[in-house]
């Protein structure tokens, strides 16, 4: 069967460059060579422009979630606790449930984003050495304002700030040093634009002393030794790595260098507000004004339509959306706006849903 392929405007996986996937077929080397410790560490460097970080930058072979459960399994010594503000959030608080970390979860109504006076009772507590923050949250269209947070959670030392941009880093601005954040987290098939199938963070000096003192990080995602792996043995890792990915990132991260970040974080947010505008129009926005997301929009379907039906008709002319995250399926649509998307193509898109609306 030949499989027809549409111009995805879904959270993930994004659509890839043609000289960016062809960059996936670059012939293997030895993970253990002096080339794969000089092509890891010229990652390590570009990323640290992305991050806006002098920390650490591990990668790890897997989603996003790899590196989620890696940081709440390694880092809390005592109790973890998860503000989540939809399905991304939730998985982070299984996650530490699953890996046997005290964990509790301080949960929001879908649209609705993590305040700093939440965080503030909670942190007020005592209970917690460990944090997590989802920035964008892809079930809701979210986007958290790390900024409002920052100051609440540096008034305790003794916490470990972890943070998910899995769906917005290089995409929308997050100063990790200035903010404080220890761990933060992205993964490769969102703003970054590659395909999926390797995540990364960047780690602090903190967050590698608290891991120290944790008796049971597990194997594969021990962010310790992944730490001590990368700082010791001449950016290494423990097992044999995505090479093919690291091919790929380092000719993505030229890329994206070379668009300038602060042409990539304007050029995102422009096509955010464009999406924004048709969305009020023509529905409602699930987010909290002033919350939205600039990487996707999740859009209220008041007007009841079959967005199964929508996708399917989109799909015969090529193009895909994504229906609402789970409760939320045909209660919501998202469009996302991420990678190498702009805004000419936006207008194509909705051009189309127009149509197969009208009169509806």
């Amino acid at each position: 069967t030949v499989t027809k392929f549409k111009r995805l405007f879904i959270p993930g996986p994004v659509d890839v460059a043609k000289d960016v996937l062809e960059k996936m077929a670059t012939p293997m080397i030895s993970h253990r060579g002096k080339d794969a410790t000089a092509l890891q560490q010229g990652i390590g460097e570009k990323l640290k422009q992305v991050f806006h970080t002098q920390h650490t930058i591990l990668l790890s072979t897997t989603s996003g979630t790899g590196l989620m459960e890696a940081a709440i399994r390694s880092c809390t010594a005592k109790k973890a606790v998860v503000f989540s503000i939809g399905a991304f959030g939730d998985r982070w608080a299984e996650l530490g449930t699953c890996n046997n970390v005290p964990t509790d979860k301080v949960r929001v109504d879908d649209g609705e984003p993590t305040l700093p006076d939440t965080v503030e009772k909670a942190l007020a507590t005592g209970q917690y050495d460990l944090v997590t923050v989802t920035h964008n949250e892809t079930s809701s269209g979210v986007m958290n304002h790390l900024e409002e947070l920052a100051p609440v959670i540096r008034k305790y030392p003794e916490v470990v700030w972890c943070v998910d941009a899995v769906s917005s880093m290089a995409g929308a601005k997050i100063e990790v040093d200035r903010l404080g954040i220890d761990v933060c987290i992205t993964s490769t098939q969102k703003c970054l634009a590659l395909p999926p199938g390797m995540s990364i963070c960047s780690v602090s000096a903190k967050a590698v002393e608290r891991a120290k003192t944790v008796k049971h990080r597990g194997y594969y995602l021990d962010l310790l030794q992944l730490y001590q792996y990368v700082t010791e043995k001449e950016h290494q890792y423990p097992s044999t790595p995505s090479l093919s990915h690291m091919f790929a990132l380092d000719y993505q991260l030229d890329k994206i260098l070379q668009e300038g970040l602060e042409n990539r974080y304007a050029r995102h947010r422009e096509m955010a507000q464009f999406v924004r505008g048709w969305g009020k129009e023509h529905f409602a926005l699930l987010a909290r004004p002033g919350y939205e997301s600039d990487t996707l929009t999740v859009i209220k379907n008041t007007r009841g339509i079959n967005v199964g039906d929508l996708n399917k008709k989109l799909g015969e002319r090529g193009f895909q959306i994504a229906n609402g995250y789970g409760k939320l399926k045909e209660k919501a649509f998202r469009i996302a706006h991420m990678g190498e998307v702009s805004v000419a193509d936006l207008k194509v898109l909705l051009g189309h849903i127009d149509e197969i609306l009208k009169g509806r």
